[in-house]
Order: structure tokens, then C-alpha cells, then sequence
């Protein structure tokens, strides 16, 4: 077995923009997915700066992702009466080019699928044991298979990592917060809106798609399969909240799809081990930030190069994709959005809207952000897009 033959565990982001590349540089490409389809709607995720703009250039989808961009609108916070206190605006939260996440996902899927990617949905591995020239693999509900090298790029909770690094519980820091989403069957208006109580936050209206929660809790326990249980959840954390809550939450008990999760911090001593490498919020953690899919789609865009430049050497292009993602994935690392979109007292958030009624504060936090999106020098790898 050589090194040609990848089985990729997730397709959200990063598994199906790892796919793109590795068959444009003539790889072999397996991609295995616990849900039954690609997942469709989420919240909108965005694009910062040069780095990332030209790795989507390079992949020949920018303008596709620039075609279905989300609106980028202006989103008001508000007090419990509906009175705008502030403005976050739509560069903040945008970046330069916004998109639904599971409207690019969709686009990934089509392009790496198109390639020649294999997809195999409602599966997902059972055990991987590594032999001297390849790895092999048994699914819930496949054959087994051998591969020549794995990549876990399932999430937070990944399947790939708990397999070959140990225990979920050795590798995720919870950071005191969760977030949720949920596709609200009705309009909730035409302005995105934004409302904090301490501890809480909830966000709806406006074109960029489904209801968002984040609410600070200790680490939960709920089934991540069972929409109601979250439903539950969602609904007991945000009882007796003010604005229009209440009628928000009427909505989430009748959404057909919500989903929950930690605000948690991924930390693995390597990105691989032996012939399994990890990739997006499996290796570098979801803090929420708006870092997470441009970190994907770097790090897959960084993974692909240094395989096809590796002549079949696995360990050195593991080890170059490490000492150039891990510096880079420092946001990932050290940061945590939860106590910046729902602050733990009324002063913190007061505190927090003064950012958006300061230029000089906004620019500076703009500054910032486009410093961390911005914060690789990419090698020369041979173009995908024109191969």
C-alpha cells in the first residue's frame, strides 16, 4: 500500500476542501461521513485577508463563494425593549466574503465529489490499526478497508482522534460556554438583532440564516444525536429571558434541526501520529472566534501541498504541516469567544458594546482579527486550480 490512497473522516469543511485538493494532485480520496447528507443551512462563516482569499482562489472557488455570499448586514444589540445600544457591523462579523456554511460545504462536496471523490454517508470507523505500509480500517457499517494514510477532520468530538490519540476527555478543554443554532420555522424581521442578558446571548433576524445562542454553563451532559434533548437544553438555559425570547423559543420547540455545542479547546501534543494526521476543529479546537473554517481551509490547502510534495514521505509531510499550522492556529488555542458575545455581568457588557460605538476601538479590533487570518506565509505549491 502507498501513500496515494486517503480515507478522510468528516465531511463538513475541512474533509471536503482537503478532498478537492488531494485529487487535483492525482490522490486517491475516500471520504466517510457518520450523517446521512451533507449538512445543510448553519451559520454564515466568513473569509479574512489575502492568505485566505488566495487559497480559495487557488482552489478555484472564489468566485462561487463569492457568487453565494451571504449579505454581510449590519447587526443592531438591543435592550429588552428593542432600543438599539449598538452596531456590530458587517465587516466585523463578514470578513471579506461570507457564506452559509452549509451552502459552502455543498460547493466543496459537488467540486471534491466531480474530482472523483468517493463518498460513503451514515458510516463512520470503528477501529484503525496501522500495519507497516498502510492503515487499516473497520467501519459500523461498511467493509473493512485499507488505506494508506487517515485524516480526521470530524469536529471537536472526533471519532479519527479518539481512535488513534486517546479519550476525547485527554484532548477537549471546555471553556465555560455553549452555542447554538437553530433554523426557526418563521422570520423573526428584516435586521439581524442581538440581545444580552449575563451569561446569555441570542441572536435572530435578518438574512444570515438560523437563531444563535450562546449562554456560559458548566460542561453538559445531553445526546449530540437527539435534536429534541438539545431543544430541552436550549429552552432551559434561556427560561425567563427578556426581548423577544420568548417567542424565539416557541420557534426552536418547532424547528426541525437545532444544533448544540461546547466552547472547547482541542490540545494534542502532534497533529499525527504514525500514519493518522488531524485536521481542522479536530486538531485546532472551536472557540468560536470566525477563525475555524478559514483555519480548515488553510490547513487542508497546507496538508494537500506538502503530500504532493512529499514523494511519499507521510512523516516529513506531516511534520511540515505542523510547524506551519501550529503557529498559526495559536487563535484556536487561546482564544474564546463566549465571554465576548455573552458577557458574565452588565458591566461586561457594556463594556463590550463600547467597542462598537468606538471607531478607534473597532479598527483596532479589525486590526487584529486580520492580523491572525493573515499570520502564515504559504509555501509556492504547485497551483490545484490549474492542474
Amino acid at each position: 500500500m502507498d501513500n496515494t490512497t486517503i480515507l478522510i473522516s468528516g465531511a463538513g469543511i475541512a474533509g471536503p476542501a482537503l478532498g478537492c485538493l488531494l485529487r487535483a494532485y492525482g490522490f486517491g480520496v475516500t471520504v466517510v461521513e457518520k450523517a446521512p447528507a451533507p449538512r445543510p443551512g448553519g451559520q454564515a462563516v466568513d473569509f479574512k485577508g489575502e492568505t485566505h482569499l488566495s487559497v480559495l482562489r487557488s482552489m478555484g472557488i472564489l468566485a462561487d463563494v463569492r457568487r453565494m455570499r451571504t449579505g454581510g448586514a449590519d447587526q443592531e444589540i438591543v435592550d429588552a425593549g428593542g432600543r438599539r445600544l449598538a452596531v456590530m457591523p458587517g465587516e466585523f462579523t463578514g470578513g471579506d466574503v461570507e457564506i452559509r456554511r452549509g451552502d459552502l460545504s455543498r460547493l466543496l462536496y459537488d467540486r471534491s465529489s466531480a474530482a472523483g471523490c468517493e463518498y460513503v454517508f451514515g458510516d463512520s470507523l470503528t477501529s484503525l490499526t496501522e500495519t507497516a505500509d498502510g492503515v487499516h480500517v473497520t467501519f459500523e457499517r461498511g467493509a473493512p478497508r485499507t488505506f494508506g494514510l487517515v485524516v480526521g477532520a470530524d469536529g471537536i468530538h472526533s471519532n479519527v482522534r479518539g481512535l488513534a490519540f486517546g479519550p476525547e476527555r485527554d484532548h477537549v478543554r471546555h471553556l465555560g460556554h455553549y452555542y447554538a443554532l437553530a433554523e426557526l420555522p418563521e422570520s423573526v424581521g428584516d435586521v439581524p438583532r442581538m440581545y444580552n442578558e449575563p451569561g446569555r446571548m441570542v441572536a435572530a433576524g435578518g438574512p444570515k440564516g438560523p437563531a444563535f445562542f450562546v449562554f456560559a454553563s458548566p460542561e453538559l451532559s445531553y445526546d449530540r444525536y437527539d435534536t429534541e434533548a438539545m431543544k430541552r437544553v436550549v429552552i432551559d438555559a434561556y427560561a425567563g429571558m427578556g426581548w423577544r425570547t420568548p417567542e424565539i423559543l416557541e420557534q426552536v420547540r418547532r424547528a426541525e434541526d437545532l444544533y448544540l455545542d461546547s466552547i472547547s479547546q482541542v490540545r494534542v501534543d502532534h497533529y499525527a501520529k504514525g500514519r493518522v494526521v488531524l485536521l481542522g476543529d479536530t486538531a485546532y479546537g472551536n472557540t468560536l472566534g470566525g477563525f475555524g473554517t478559514g483555519l480548515a481551509v488553510v490547513g487542508a490547502y497546507v496538508l494537500a501541498g506538502e503530500l504532493a510534495m512529499a514523494g511519499g514521505d507521510h512523516q516529513a509531510a506531516f511534520r511540515r504541516y505542523e510547524e506551519l499550522l501550529r503557529p498559526y492556529a495559536k487563535i484556536a488555542r487561546n482564544g474564546n469567544a463566549g465571554p465576548f458575545l455573552a458577557p458574565g455581568t452588565p458591566g461586561r457588557i457594556r463594556m463590550r458594546n463600547r467597542i462598537f460605538k468606538s471607531r478607534l476601538l473597532l479598527k483596532g479590533m479589525l486590526k487584529m482579527t486580520d492580523m491572525f487570518a493573515t499570520g502564515i506565509t504559504l509555501p509556492d505549491y504547485p497551483s490545484p486550480a490549474r492542474r
